[in-house]
């Protein structure tokens, strides 16, 4: 039986110089920190499949949290092999419900990135890395975008389908031949790949010439700068920062600095071309207690303004020559 970790460079710039964040232990206390702050915002009688993505993760904590010394990317060291990783998302299975509701409050959000994508592309054919539920696939078809999307989680796959969204199993390797596509998205997916270098460099391949490359990652650099102040007297503001954004115990594998994703972008071919900050999707629904929802809403509203660097989150977009 193989070792399910392994020791590795950075996967951005490959460098093996790095300083350690945050330990096993620390983690393990930022989750007990999570799992108190999001109980005490939802309803008592919270459906348990409710709690997927607040306190409960497909992947398992990491062992120990690393940052790299040249490009700043945070990664986990030792980290997961890449088929263990493809098999916890492969065989991962929310219920109906809770996937109901994932697509229903994600189609809402992503408006946003299918303005974003109209606006500098028009419209197109387009494939998305990691389409999961097909929340994107849905808002993009009603702008005129034809996006088709791959995902290794057949369960997700199936509930997309029922919705008359064309998905197909696998990764990104396994998508459609070279020049194919007018964009390739990866929302909230290639901060979890097991090699999101060499999925750039496909991503590449997969593009007609002047196609766009678009990415949504969350920040490992505001992740180091706040968990540094939890054990300040800005403990509570540091938490609430990080806990609305999903960032508390760092359910990642990888968390990139807008140097580090740029520079990774720019080797693999492209030339970035607008860059956003922005904030978690709101996660607020029915099960969640009023003031919670409301103290959610006027934190995201307040980060928002921040520029890239500062934000919680990251979007780029860039194009290939």
């Amino acid at each position: 039986m193989s070792v399910p970790y392994e020791m590795a460079p950075c996967p951005a710039c490959s460098t093996t110089s790095a300083t350690v964040i945050a330990t096993r232990e620390e983690v393990r206390d930022e989750l007990e920190q999570l799992w108190s702050f999001q109980t005490r915002r939802l309803h008592g009688n919270t459906p348990a499949d409710r709690l997927y993505d607040r306190v409960a993760f497909s992947q398992d904590p990491p062992l120990r949290l690393v940052r790299c010394d040249a490009c700043g990317l945070l990664y986990r060291n030792p980290r997961e092999r890449p088929a263990a990783l493809i098999e916890t998302y492969r065989d991962d299975a929310p219920t109906e419900p809770a996937m109901r509701a994932l697509f229903e409050n994600q189609r809402r959000s992503y408006r946003t990135q299918v303005r974003r994508l109209v606006a500098l592309a028009g419209t197109g054919a387009g494939l998305e890395v990691g389409s999961y539920v097909g929340a994107f696939l849905d808002a993009a078809r009603d702008s005129g975008w034809d996006f088709r999307g791959v995902d290794v989680n057949e369960t997700a796959n199936r509930f997309a389908r029922e919705r008359g969204l064309r998905v197909q199993r696998g990764s990104i390797e396994d998508s459609a031949d070279d020049g194919s596509f007018d964009a390739v998205v990866f929302w909230n997916c290639f901060d979890q790949l097991p090699d999101p270098r060499a999925a750039a460099l496909v991503a590449r391949t997969r593009l007609r010439r002047g196609g766009w490359i678009a990415v949504r990652v969350p920040s490992g650099a505001f992740y180091a700068a706040w968990r540094a102040r939890l054990r300040s007297p800005m403990r509570p503001l540091a938490r609430a920062l990080l806990a609305h954004n999903n960032l508390l115990g760092f359910p990642y594998r990888h968390g990139f600095s807008l140097h580090s994703l740029t520079q990774l972008l720019e080797r693999a071919g492209f030339r970035i071309d607008r860059v956003f900050g922005d904030t978690l999707v709101p996660t607020a629904d029915r099960w969640t207690r009023t003031w919670a929802r409301l103290e959610q809403r006027a934190l995201k509203t307040a980060l928002r303004p921040l520029p890239a660097r500062r934000a919680p989150w990251l979007e780029l977009y860039g194009r290939a020559p």
